[in-house]
């Protein structure tokens, strides 16, 4: 299954572009909207996109990080404005590239805050299936405490399914020499 708004042959998120006459959805004032013909996907919306008031659609996601540097990028980018801002958590001071500090530390002063966002969006689901992760296995925010998310989740909703898409660190793009610690 794709997500309706990812680009596939059928479908395209555009900046200014419209859904069909037909169907006259918009996903999100901020002008992104889907453009496709497949009544499927428009079916399956709420799979990963909770419904906002006047058709609109903003995505079920929990966007976290230790430092707020990567956050405040990605909400002044183009699609910044399709989140939630409720559901960008993040810590004032990183972890390092250490992944003693994400699990241990940092990640653990934040992780109740995070674990009560995706509670939040658990709970708006009519029938949760379960989660995907994405998060890189370098680092402290990734490594570390992407782990101690995945345990608490899995302490939490034990009978529902974790999919990880989980980025490996390379020496050639990275030049700090702890990351893979």
């Amino acid at each position: 299954y794709a997500s309706p708004f990812s680009t596939t042959r059928h479908t395209n998120l555009l900046p200014g572009s419209r859904f069909p006459a037909s169907t006259a959805l918009t996903a999100m004032a901020c002008m992104y909207s889907y453009n496709g013909t497949s009544d499927l996907q428009l079916e399956r919306l709420s799979v990963y996109f909770n419904e906002a008031s006047g058709n609109k659609y903003v995505p079920r996601a929990v966007l976290v990080d230790l430092e707020p540097g990567t956050m405040d990028a990605v909400r002044a980018g183009p699609f910044g404005q399709l989140f939630r801002p409720d559901n960008f958590v993040f810590g004032q001071s990183g972890a390092g590239n250490n992944w003693a500090k994400g699990h241990y530390t940092e990640g653990a002063e934040l992780v109740d805050q995070v674990l009560d966002v995706v509670r939040r969006e658990a709970e708006s689901c009519d029938c949760l299936q379960g989660f995907q992760i994405t998060h890189s296995l370098g680092g402290g925010t990734g490594a570390g405490m992407g782990t101690l998310l995945i345990s608490k989740i899995r302490e939490e909703f034990p009978d529902r399914m974790m999919a990880t898409f989980s980025v490996v660190p390379s020496p050639k793009v990275s030049d700090t020499v702890v990351e893979p610690y």
